[in-house]
């Protein structure tokens, strides 16, 4: 009989520890609407991203970079693509503040534009950590990385201004609603201003290949004699290149920004127009951008801005980057 009781007692002695651990568990795995935890009682958090093109090989890796470092926590990406329209942009961002995310990686379609939509996140309490093109209004955003736009423009017209020391006509392909373009714009015409060059033509080309390679065509019938074609960005500048050689032209220089591999395999091959690339890394971009995020996450104080580094790639350097990838 005292064997039968000492039994049952060890038996409810050993559900009672059983069921003291499942409500363990279960304490730990409430967390917030915006998360869930992992098994090991660690939060989860839920990231989304927007940038302005998601077709753009620069955003591609950049996308890929964060994709990779979040998920390697154990957490979650939801992306969107506004395909460079504004309003879709504004809806999709407001859709993924609606889904609990925990904060946003941001990259505008527009700098004024997007308002709306920074407004529906600041609503649901999302940080933001804008990259690449800053948006208008900076007291919107929990910190800032991207490169150094005017100087990726300044180190491409230093470089024409070498190599053109007579100056000459020239054509400039900018986005005025981007302002990674506008800078990089900037930083061009600040270099060759007093070179002696005449800017026969300056145009927005949207940031886009097919555009940019359109009105180029249209600017070259006139200008056949232009000494050098700045583009805001390598899709651009590959544009531009496409209506150079369709146009017959021999001696215009080509400039673009971004480092891509693309423009760098026209800068090996010995016998292109292109001539230089304002380069950036779309990798280190990333790479901050997640830093900056989870230091967010962990209630960590983060500066406004944090810059990443720019610099000339032309074909006298260009086998110390590669051709196969992004530096």
């Amino acid at each position: 009989m005292k064997r039968k009781v000492l039994s049952v007692l060890l038996v409810a002695a050993m559900a009672g520890t059983m069921l003291m651990g499942c409500n363990s568990g279960d304490s730990g795995s409430g967390g917030s609407d915006n998360g869930g935890s992992s098994d090991d009682g660690g939060k989860h958090y839920k990231f989304a991203y927007t940038c302005m093109d998601g077709t753009n090989p620069f955003f591609v890796t950049i996308e890929d970079k964060i994709k990779e470092l979040v998920e390697a926590n154990g957490d979650e990406l939801i992306s969107t693509d506004p395909a460079n329209d504004v309003s879709l942009q504004i809806t999709q961002v407001e859709d993924m503040a609606s889904q609990n995310i925990d904060g946003i990686f941001l990259n505008p379609v527009e700098a004024e534009g997007i308002l709306p939509a920074l407004d529906a996140l600041k609503s649901a309490e999302v940080p933001i950590v804008n990259f690449d093109t800053e948006v208008a209004d900076m007291s919107y955003v929990a910190s800032y990385t991207g490169s150094d736009n005017y100087n990726a423009g300044k180190v491409c017209g230093e470089d024409l201004v070498k190599k053109c020391p007579d100056g000459g006509k020239i054509i400039v392909l900018d986005s005025p609603t981007m302002n990674s373009v506008t800078d990089r714009t900037n930083g061009f015409l600040d270099a060759i201003e007093g070179h002696g060059f005449e800017i026969v033509a300056q145009q927005d080309a949207k940031g886009n290949l097919e555009v940019s390679m359109g009105i180029a065509e249209d600017l070259l019938q006139g200008n056949s004699d232009v000494v050098a074609i700045f583009g805001g960005n390598d899709p651009t500048a590959l544009g531009a290149l496409a209506a150079a050689n369709a146009a017959g032209l021999e001696d215009v220089l080509i400039y673009g920004v971004d480092g891509s591999p693309d423009v760098k395999s026209e800068l090996a091959s010995g016998d292109s127009l292109m001539e230089g690339t304002g380069a950036q890394s779309p990798i280190a971009i990333a790479e901050k951008a997640v830093e900056i995020m989870y230091d967010i996450m962990e209630g960590k104080e983060v500066e406004d801005r944090y810059p990443v580094d720019t610099f000339l790639i032309t074909a006298d350097n260009v086998e110390e980057y590669g051709t196969d990838g992004w530096q």
